[in-house]
């Protein structure tokens, strides 16, 4: 059967590219050299000033601490259950643990999250950045909905409800 797990496949998310991560620290950087000259000049550094360049490097970091969970992050599927890592989190499940599944809908990729009885994890389906209809990135797992399919399938899920759009799968 298609989504049949015959053997152990490994799906990696797409990367969205780098750019804002670039744009991110280049404005955080400025701002604080900015900060820097100020201080040294003994000028005022205004509270407001000191909370955009606060601002500023802490989404620098957050981007860049996403970008690096992408890039290591992993979904096996295996007949025996799955195995998800992303850098900080390592979660392996069995399928007979896995208990219950929830789709939330986006238009950037559907969240999937899968509930174990002592562990959870998420993962997105493909999604399209567009810019003024020009694809500016891809997001998610591009075998996303396949690997949502096998999970149902593996575990043997079924849908119980949908409640405001999101779709919960479980054992009936």
């Amino acid at each position: 059967m298609e989504n049949e797990v015959a053997e152990p496949r490994e799906y990696r998310p797409e990367r969205l590219p780098r750019r804002g991560e670039w744009i991110a620290w280049s404005f955080s950087i400025t701002t604080l050299a900015v900060w820097v000259i100020l201080a040294l000049l003994e000028k005022p550094v205004f509270v407001s000033f000191k909370l955009l360049a606060g601002t500023l490097l802490l989404a620098a970091l957050a981007i860049s601490l996403g970008n690096w969970m992408d890039r290591r992050t992993l979904l096996r599927v295996e007949p025996q259950g799955l195995h998800f890592e992303n850098g900080l989190r390592k979660i392996s499940l069995p399928r007979e643990e896995i208990r219950a599944v929830e789709v939330y809908p986006s238009n950037l990729g559907d969240k999937v999250r899968v509930l174990g009885s002592q562990s959870s994890f998420n993962f997105r389906t493909l999604g399209e950045v567009r810019l003024r209809g020009d694809l500016k990135g891809r997001m998610g797992f591009s075998d996303g909905e396949q690997v949502l399919r096998q999970v149902l399938r593996m575990a043997h899920l079924k849908e119980v409800r949908q409640s405001g759009g999101v779709y919960y799968y479980s054992r009936e």
